[in-house]
């Protein structure tokens, strides 16, 4: 409410105590940080110190330079990146992608799961055990740059090619696996979740 009553032509976003603010010029973002600042100290509050900064939104028409050119919120990091245009024109944007925190602690979730070990499960079983999981990731965090997401889906489907090497027999070698790999995604492409986005594996272990 104060901001919009202080700087009404300022948008910004607020999740529990995280913000951002959209700022015209450093000039602008310089004196609404000195404002806000000010404001939290009236109240009984102050601005973290390490997280509270300006980040210069740099991309491929904004000229200039600052030390600060990134920043991560709710899981997203915010930087320039590669974009296309719907008519397939490559340009330089500034936008979200998952940040590397969120997907090292997204990696160690997948990997306590320890998917190759539960070889008394079907293959139904394991799906309707971690879709609803993956699923959500891939809404939340494939919202932008989907990409960024594919290593770590690859990296599931290699535990899945191990659990099927150790729970039959005939599978044991890789190459035999990987033929049965390529048939079952082939029949049953909607099994897992992140099939619809990728169905190859990276060789685990």
């Amino acid at each position: 409410m104060w901001m919009a009553r202080k700087f009404p032509a300022v948008p910004f976003e607020r999740y529990v105590d995280d913000a951002v603010v959209h700022c015209r010029s450093e000039r602008q973002a310089r004196m609404v940080a000195q404002a806000i600042g000010e404001r939290m100290g009236q109240v009984g509050l102050r601005l973290h110190p390490d997280k509270t900064r300006i980040v210069y939104c740099q991309d491929g028409t904004r000229r200039g330079s600052h030390e600060q050119v990134a920043f991560t919120y709710l899981g997203f990091t915010f930087r320039a990146r590669g974009m296309r245009t719907r008519h397939g024109k490559v340009f330089t944007g500034f936008g979200p992608a998952i940040s590397k925190d969120a997907l090292k602690k997204v990696s160690a979730e997948v990997r306590s799961w320890r998917l190759h070990q539960h070889t008394g499960w079907t293959f139904g079983e394991l799906a309707r055990w971690i879709n609803p999981i993956v699923r959500g990731w891939m809404q939340y965090y494939g919202a932008f740059y989907r990409s960024e997401l594919y290593p770590l889906l690859k990296r599931i489907n290699g535990y899945l090619v191990r659990w099927l090497r150790k729970k039959y027999k005939r599978l044991r070698t890789f190459k035999k696996a990987h033929e049965a790999w390529g048939r079952v995604t082939v029949q049953y492409p909607m099994w897992f979740a992140h099939w619809k986005w990728v169905t190859g594996h990276w060789r685990e272990g």
